[in-house]
């Protein structure tokens, strides 16, 4: 694994034989959750059968959790926490478990969450210092992530229009709808030439599993060839999610 600076976000790799190996092979590009170090999703790579030569890159959250004053939830995607917990905008995990608690909805599809706008320019300037460097090729680049991280990355390829960065899949994982007005436009107008495996828990604690039934409806309305995954666990990435994640970006991104 190697470490690189990327804009503003440090970037961690998986399967380059140095940071500025050029792009023009198959890559996947994933972000990690609210609370979550760095480096969480990293043994992906190493678990996952993505096809031969495939690149992974995982860009770290800008803002820590802790900084934030606010509580990590006691969920992890591979195992235990190796660094601080990060977060791409600050989320009130106290208001939010106490409100699915009391059985309310917690889930606003319409909002904008404060500070969502900052990380979506992070990441964009990311991705486009990436691509400058010869480090990822978007035609064959899965861009994707982990709750979070998967509502982020989702922002980010339906803003395709406006980045100039069209990504050949979307991986969303255990994800959910947010921004719905802007969301609502980008999907008439990318829709069709979206690529979308989509997984979430029917047991997910913090985000119900109808949140991502109805995303997953929309996607499929606007013209996405969008695959849905669901799994008899919670707020996780299950081994049956693994392997569904290798098959999408063998088919996806090899030999294009």
């Amino acid at each position: 694994m190697s470490l690189l600076q990327a804009g503003p976000l440090r970037v961690r790799t998986h399967g380059a034989s140095s940071p500025a190996r050029p792009g023009d092979g198959p890559s996947i590009v994933l972000c990690h959750g609210f609370g979550a170090p760095g480096d969480d999703l990293v043994p992906l790579a190493r678990v996952t059968d993505a096809g031969p030569a495939t690149r992974w890159f995982f860009p770290e959250a800008p803002l820590a959790v802790d900084e934030l004053g606010q509580i990590t939830p006691h969920i992890t995607t591979m195992g235990p926490d190796h660094d601080e917990g990060r977060a791409w905008w600050p989320v009130d995990m106290l208001r939010l478990q106490m409100e699915l608690a009391r059985g309310a909805r917690a889930w606003e599809p319409s909002a904008t969450p404060e500070g969502m706008p900052a990380a979506r320019g992070a990441l964009v300037a990311a991705l486009k210092a990436l691509v400058a460097s010869g480090a990822i090729d978007p035609s064959r680049t899965i861009l994707g992530g982990f709750s979070q991280g998967a509502m982020l990355t989702t922002d980010v390829a339906l803003s395709a229009a406006e980045t100039g960065m069209r990504f050949a899949g979307l991986a969303i994982l255990s994800g959910a709808e947010i921004n719905r007005a802007r969301w609502a436009a980008a999907l008439e107008r990318e829709g069709q030439a979206l690529h979308v495996l989509q997984s979430h828990g029917r047991r997910d604690p913090l985000l119900p599993f109808g949140v991502a039934e109805s995303l997953h409806r929309r996607l499929v309305a606007a013209g996405a060839d969008a695959t849905f995954l669901p799994f008899d666990g919670g707020h996780e990435i299950p081994r049956t999610v693994l392997l569904a994640l290798g098959s999408f970006a063998r088919a996806t991104v090899q030999g294009r």
